[in-house]
């Protein structure tokens, strides 16, 4: 009995001194600082999601038909050359220049 009496007043000290330094002011201004670090975190990322959002967006809207449209063309320009080359015409980039 006597070897957990001493036990006891140890173990009381320690919670103590826990006590003690989780009220301190260091370990307040942590959770104040962590808090605000969590708010600000909390608001970068949902900017960023808006600003991903509008990027692609703007990206199917504006830049989307336009790869299309350069695909096309260079599928029109390869036809040309396809009937040109059957018919034994010149392709249009290896003709002559017309006289003047």
């Amino acid at each position: 009995m006597a070897s957990q009496n001493r036990r006891l007043p140890a173990k009381g000290r320690d919670e103590g001194i826990l006590a003690k330094f989780s009220q301190s002011q260091i370990v307040f201004r942590g959770r104040e600082t962590a808090g605000e670090v969590a708010i600000v975190a909390k608001k970068l990322l949902r900017s960023t999601g808006r600003a991903a959002w509008i990027a692609g967006t703007t990206f199917l809207v504006l830049v989307v038909p336009l790869i299309i449209e350069m695909d096309r063309e260079a599928q029109m320009n390869e036809l040309e050359l396809q009937q040109a080359s059957l018919l034994g015409t010149p392709p249009p980039s290896l003709a002559p220049p017309p006289p003047k």
